[in-house]
């Protein structure tokens, strides 16, 4: 049995990815998207269609009804190939803004519905600062289920759960990534620090019986996914899913809610104050939160770009 044959069967398997073919491959049971894979998967020609038909959609309503239609297109797609859930990101660039990503969440939701998808198959992605945490707790009492993505921290998690937030996307890799370069060293999986943070998480929340589900992302080599193996769900890109389908090498479950149930493990405080504080003394977390929300708002603009020089 192949390695991702038996992730499948102790944590939900999820594809990041906007390549359709690459989905239909692994059947992974969701699909993640983001900004930036959206902008390589538009760039494709095998994907022209897609685009063109956003533009031309769009068109009247000008360059950010274009953006809207082809965030919710790419969805279409992938819902017509995973059984599951999607998740649609929110502009990045409103990440300090909690009614705008209100707005443009219900705005999303109203045209997947218009298309005759109900919003349990929809996951809202929005950036993990206050204002994001904020907006999701909103819309998490209207039926919107929200994906708190760019997470690095407890702080961060912490806040979501105790605002009843769907899901949240800790990002082990670029946690990794981060110690590596500010101490030079390389990580074994056992001691990763992304996954040691995914874990913590993971164990927090089953202590304390919060029903938040937790989906590993942003992984940088395979160990890291199998040491994260029990996880409620890991978002996965191609070249990974590959990787787990040609090895047949024995994997054994991680993360286990019963056992994080008999763990010692103190309370963190939810409110603002404590947030911000907590927040601001993880140097790792604050920089790669702020460089998140920046690397996805250029390759938004990169394809604001591209849909101003269809719309000529």
């Amino acid at each position: 049995m192949t390695q991702l044959d038996q992730l499948k069967k102790h944590t939900v398997v999820v594809a990041d990815t906007g390549d359709f073919e690459a989905m239909k491959s692994y059947k992974p049971q969701d699909a993640t998207t983001n900004p930036s894979l959206i902008l390589q998967a538009a760039q494709k020609a095998e994907y022209k269609a897609i685009f063109d038909k956003a533009v031309t959609d769009g068109k009247s309503g000008g360059v950010n009804a274009v953006m809207d239609n082809l965030v919710v297109a790419f969805g279409l797609e992938i819902l017509k190939i995973v059984p599951g859930r999607v998740s649609t990101e929110v502009d990045a660039r409103l990440s300090f803004d909690t009614e705008a990503n209100i707005t443009k969440a219900r705005q999303i939701i109203g045209q997947y519905e218009k298309s005759g998808i109900s919003r349990e198959r929809i996951l809202i992605k929005i950036a993990s600062t206050w204002e994001g945490i904020k907006a999701a707790e909103v819309l998490q009492k209207e039926g919107i289920n929200c994906n708190l993505t760019l997470l690095f921290s407890l702080a961060q998690a912490v806040v979501c759960a105790e605002g009843g937030i769907k899901l949240i996307s800790p990002f082990v890799g670029r946690i990794l990534d981060w110690h590596k370069k500010s101490t030079g060293k390389d990580f074994a999986p056992t001691e990763d620090p992304g996954v040691i943070s995914v874990t913590q998480i993971y164990n927090y929340y089953k202590h304390f019986g919060y029903t938040t589900e937790v989906m590993g992302a942003s992984f940088r080599n395979k160990g890291e996914i199998t040491e994260l193996t029990g996880c409620d769900l890991l978002t996965i890109s191609p070249g990974l899913l590959g990787e787990l389908a040609a090895s047949e090498d024995a994997i054994t479950p991680k993360l286990n809610a019963a056992n994080a149930k008999s763990l010692k493990i103190e309370r963190i405080g939810s409110d603002e104050k404590t947030f911000r504080w907590l927040f601001n003394e993880d140097a790792m977390a604050t920089e790669k939160t702020a460089e998140g929300i920046r690397n996805f708002a250029k390759d938004i603009v990169k394809l604001e770009t591209m849909v101003k020089t269809a719309l000529g």
